[in-house]
Parts: structure tokens; sequence; C-alpha cells
């Protein structure tokens, strides 16, 4: 299974539910991959921390291996690293990633991605992957090569207004370009319950017949401790409240 994750909207979440359902994934026994494409590389650094400094532009090599005919490619093992988390697997970003976008596009090496996971397909039973906040290269290169998409919601308005398009976006890559991808779902991110704000507006999308899935992420301090120590919240809180709901979100989603 390979689930990209996006909205084009920042700050909503998206490496940190990417690489703790990934981390859950893993913990569970399942072989797991993270495939970072955002050049910003936070799940790389969540992941990682202070070793991704000494990594080698892994996947800025990948997409680099792209551009130039080689006689002796790598293969794409070959651009994936361990982390300190057992069954777990990474893809690194960095911001060079950025300067490969305009060649990358006008050469239309949109469906590589595609092509370097489905060779992973023996390897991985899992795969999660991180984008950027932009409908650009690098997401449509994700939604192009994944199965489901999930869709961070923060309860903010200015996010439930761009979901409609973001929902647009995705059903016409999936029109054009990749007939296997849905949209599995919306998850509501750093939920309040006792607000009377986020209840509505969940409340309006399930109306509306949005796939608002039922196993909503509380709004907690101790997810960004776990950016600090660089360990996901079932590697550094396994009993926290937030926790349970990763767990709970994953087991809806398996």
């Amino acid at each position: 299974m390979k689930r990209v994750i996006f909205n084009q909207k920042g700050g909503v979440g998206k490496s940190s539910i990417t690489c703790n359902l990934a981390a859950i994934s893993a913990a569970q026994g399942l072989r797991t991959l993270v495939v970072d494409l955002d050049p910003q590389g936070n799940s790389s650094q969540y992941l990682l921390g202070n070793d991704t400094d000494e990594l080698p532009d892994i996947i800025t090599d990948f997409f680099e291996q792209m551009l130039s005919f080689r006689l002796n490619e790598k293969p794409v093992h070959e651009f994936i690293h361990e982390t300190p988390f057992e069954n777990l697997h990474l893809m690194p970003a960095n911001r060079e990633l950025e300067n490969l976008q305009g060649k990358l596009e006008s050469r239309y090496k949109i469906y590589k991605l595609r092509d370097a996971l489905a060779q992973l397909e023996e390897d991985y039973d899992r795969v999660y992957v991180d984008t950027p906040p932009a409908l650009n290269f690098f997401t449509r290169s994700a939604l192009i090569a994944a199965d489901r998409c999930l869709i961070p919601f923060d309860c903010d308005d200015f996010s439930r207004r761009a979901l409609y398009e973001l929902i647009y976006n995705v059903r016409e890559i999936r029109e054009d370009h990749n007939r296997d991808l849905e949209v599995e779902g919306i998850i509501v991110n750093q939920y309040q319950a006792r607000a009377s704000l986020p209840r509505q507006v969940v409340e309006e999308l399930r109306e509306e017949g949005l796939p608002v899935i039922d196993a909503y992420l509380s709004s907690s301090v101790k997810i960004r401790e776990s950016h600090q120590c660089h360990k996901p919240l079932i590697h550094l809180a396994p009993r926290h409240k937030l926790t349970t709901e990763f767990q709970a979100l994953h087991d809806k989603l398996a």
C-alpha cells in the first residue's frame, strides 16, 4: 500500500502524520518506507535528527539520475537509508530538491517515482510519501505513484476553503494519470473537542459527504516534544493520549 499525505496548506501536520503512521506500521512488524519529497526535509529531520547532516544527497541524487543517461544507473534500493527504528526506512530530502524541479518538469519525468516505487513492492508492506505544501512536480509525482491520498485538515476556515480545490485536483490526477488513486480520507488534526467551531466544521464536512475519517488527532504539545527528540510518539510516549489516537487512525486505515 502506497499512501501520499498531501495538503496545499502548510502547517497542517503532514510530516507528523506521515512519520507517526509509518512508525506504527513498522512497530507492528510491517516493512515500512517513508519517502520525503518536501525540500524542507521535516520528515527526514524527524526520523534521523542531526544524522541528516552527514548523509549524502540521497533523494537529490535519485532525481538527478533521471536527468542524465547513465550506463550504470544505481538501483532504487541504494537511495534508501535506515532509521534508528526497526522495519522503518527512509528516502531523505534536502533543500537541493527545489533546484531540480524545473528541470524534471521540463523533461517530463513525472512517472519516474511511480516506476521506482514499483520496483520496491516486494520489499515494503507500506510506503508513506510526505509532500511539499504545493501542487508541484514532486506532489504530482507522489499522487501518480500512490494508491491512496490522505488529507490532513486542521479545522481552520482557510483549510476548509482550500479543501474543495484540493480534492478536485486529486481527482483530476486520478482521471488523467492514475486510475488506482483514491482519496482515502480527511484526517482531522489538532482537534479541540471542547471548542464548538471544530465540532461544527467537522460535522458540516460530514454532512457534505466528504470522507472524514472517524479517528481525530488532538492538539498536544507532546508532538513538538517528539519532533525535538526525533522520536515518533509510539517510541517516545506509547501510552500518551495522542499516541493512542494515532494508533486508532492507523487501525482505521489498515
